[in-house]
């Protein structure tokens, strides 16, 4: 298990995005962020206390948490100096990059002779098997978006606890390190061997009660050309019996790919539905979730409205306005 409470390292993030790991624990856990720790330079600003190792020692953190998701999932050079003095001081570390505490000799050598613990959450524990399109019992919704990091996981928290406050029967499943670091368990869906990934995520949503709901975490999108795999293996494995569409309406690209501008949300439904179609025909899509925190208030509304009218789902932004209408659609299915 990871220690709680957590010191979360925002290391030389350039921006918010870089910096999601930590931003989703913040969110969702922050009972367990005792504070942030920034290089000089960091573009990322939680509004937690910044805290020296040491403060953050005092306070009780247990944990020094990787907060940063960068392209490639690499750790820094410009980091090692922070880790290996936190390990001197006995806090354990946990990432979700792909580069592994356990592949740093540095860190391993300073973790054992300081008796810490180095958790690499992006490291498959099980051997999944190869998905066979069975048909289970229960129910599934799976967020898809135009392009990474628009909502997808705040989507399926965020129904998950509106659904849980009906009395509905709900359990998000994480599919990366963000959201096993906040619950404590998943599968790190992008460091599963690609003949696997679906298999992965028909064991992570197993046979289950007629009136249980799983709440698929989304990955990447069928768009973006980095990152497409991890999509289809979520839409094929998951068999979803439902989607919501989720998108980010102020960007001018896609995310680190300044050549290639967003698909519209009729693009994404026409797209994902008949591919969720192909391991379960009774899929449907339901809803849109629209992250409008870059938006004021009046234009996140009238954009909301916009979006219901054009697209005849409902529509919502279920961080800043609630779920419900998404609720509403799972439980009229």
């Amino acid at each position: 298990m990871i220690e709680t409470p957590y010191l979360l390292f925002l290391g030389d993030a350039p921006d918010m995005l870089a910096a999601k790991v930590a931003i989703g624990i913040r969110d969702w856990r922050p009972e367990h962020a005792i504070g942030q720790i920034r290089l000089p330079g960091c573009g990322a600003d939680l509004k937690l206390t910044d805290m020296t190792l040491a403060e953050a020692k005092e306070a009780g953190a247990k944990t020094l948490v990787i907060g940063v998701a960068n392209r490639g999932g690499v750790i820094s050079a410009a980091w090692k100096e922070v880790l290996i003095q936190a390990l001197e001081m006995g806090y354990d570390i946990a990432s979700g990059l792909h580069n592994l505490l356990r592949d740093e000799g540095d860190l391993v050598a300073a973790a054992q002779t300081h008796g810490c613990t180095l958790h690499d959450v992006r490291v498959p524990t099980v051997g999944y098997p190869i998905a066979n399109g069975k048909k289970r019992t229960g129910k599934r919704c799976l967020a898809v978006g135009t392009d990474c990091s628009v909502g997808k996981m705040y989507t399926a928290m965020a129904m998950e606890a509106a659904m849980q406050e009906r009395g509905m029967k709900a359990t998000f499943r994480a599919t990366g390190q963000t959201g096993i670091l906040i619950t404590g368990h998943g599968v790190p869906l992008d460091a599963v061997i690609a003949d696997f990934m679906a298999g992965s995520i028909e064991y992570l949503t197993p046979d289950n009660d007629e009136d249980h709901w799983d709440l698929i975490e989304g990955q990447g999108s069928l768009f973006h050309v980095s990152y497409s795999g991890v999509t289809l293996a979520l839409i094929h494995g998951g068999q979803p019996d439902a989607l919501i569409l989720c998108h980010e309406p102020t960007r001018e690209h896609m995310r680190g790919l300044p050549e290639y501008t967003q698909p519209s949300l009729q693009q994404l439904r026409d797209t994902a539905l008949p591919l969720a179609q192909v391991s379960n025909p009774a899929c449907q899509v339901v809803g849109v979730s629209v992250n409008t925190q870059h938006m004021s208030e009046a234009d996140a509304k009238a954009y909301l409205a916009e979006v219901e009218k054009e697209m005849g789902l409902p529509a919502t932004d279920p961080y800043r306005f609630g779920s419900d209408k998404l609720v509403d659609a799972l439980a009229a299915l």
